[in-house]
């Protein structure tokens, strides 16, 4: 699930892995990859234990608990970020299907809003089964996409060239990058359900780090033959594509971002309906069912305007102005207090 919410803010259009990893240079961008894989694989095994023992699979009650009445600024802090990744999911959907297919911009936005309303309308056990199974076709997609780019590249290429020097080098572009992207954590805390034990949610948060790279891993390395000219391509994975030329595949790889789009802006809303959800249950209400697609509905048309701005301009600074505020209110409370609770709760298991 948190592969699945990832790709489209993390790499679905390979801006993302431009802007954070390869502009820093083949080897640097790779090791600064492996400083996000730790981290994510680091505070998701916290995160998932932490809710899996307060029993807490919503943001808001997540958040109350670490933070005491500090929580609210992760909501300001996830909403901005759900603003922004909307903002980028409807501008990369108009893009292509009017680049692919030759269709008006705005059938992509009104299409990826309406599939979006859809899945979030099925519920919870419908959008887990839809999103895991489409992380199946994404591996698929992005393994040929690999193979076929290094074979016709003839090979990786100049792992060794040197990027521009960076503040903090890759260490802080790594860290940079885990920390936008660990919003999507507290998103999928509705899964935490099906945790038993501890060693299934520790497990679990290990295996989310490796999980959600190895496809960014692998559209990384077939960018890197393309180094440094494809850093100046807007949408880099059109770029791959175009050198491919291979029709069907431009076709086949198009639907399969597509549904990322949909995956992660299916998962953000839903994490918010949660929320919503939660807090009506609290005071002895149930949520509309109705609510679900509306909310969807709404956050996508509002989110639209931003998409104006452009998917580089919204990466460059959405992201990075975000990451900053994630590091300070989530990364490190939940890896110092957050392991501390955790420490002095103790064993518990979740009763059947």
């Amino acid at each position: 699930m948190f592969q699945s919410l990832v790709i489209a803010g993390g790499y679905g259009t390979g801006r993302e892995i431009v802007e954070f990893f390869l502009r820093l240079g083949p080897a640097r961008g790779l090791l600064a990859m492996l400083v996000a894989t730790a981290v994510w694989s680091a505070v998701g095994a916290v995160s998932f234990e932490f809710a899996r023992t307060f029993r807490h699979y919503d943001y808001r009650t997540f958040f109350r608990e670490l933070l005491g009445p500090a929580w609210v600024l992760f909501e300001i802090c996830y909403l901005a970020l759900l603003a922004i990744v909307l903002a980028v999911i409807a501008a990369a959907a108009g893009g292509m299907l009017r680049d692919t297919f030759g269709l008006p911009y705005a059938v992509g936005v009104v299409g990826i809003i309406l599939a979006i309303g859809v899945l979030v309308f099925a519920g919870t056990r419908a959008i887990e089964r839809a999103l895991a199974g489409w992380s199946f076709v994404l591996y698929a997609a992005y393994v040929l996409l690999f193979v076929w780019s290094l074979r016709l590249a003839g090979g990786v290429g100049d792992l060794g060239a040197a990027g521009p020097a960076v503040p903090g080098g890759f260490p802080v572009a790594g860290l940079r990058y885990a920390a936008y992207n660990l919003a999507i954590i507290p998103a999928v805390l509705f899964t935490l359900r099906h945790a038993r034990s501890r060693r299934d949610a520790v497990t679990a948060g290990l295996l989310a780090g490796p999980i959600g790279m190895i496809p960014g891993l692998l559209f990384y390395l077939a960018m890197v033959p393309h180094y440094p000219g494809i850093t100046d391509s807007v949408v880099p994975a059109a770029f791959l594509l175009q050198i491919l030329d291979v029709p069907w595949f431009l076709i086949a790889f198009q639907v399969v971002l597509f549904g990322t789009l949909i995956e992660t802006g299916t998962g953000m809303i839903h994490a918010v309906n949660e929320r919503v959800a939660v807090l009506l249950s609290e005071r002895g209400r149930s949520l509309p069912r109705l609510f679900r697609p509306a909310a969807a509905v709404v956050l996508l048309v509002g989110a639209a305007g931003l998409a104006r701005f452009g998917l580089v301009a919204l990466i460059a600074r959405g992201y990075g102005t975000l990451t900053w505020a994630f590091l300070a209110v989530y990364v490190a409370p939940v890896l110092t207090w957050g392991v501390w609770q955790l420490r002095r709760q103790g064993r518990r298991v979740v009763p059947e």
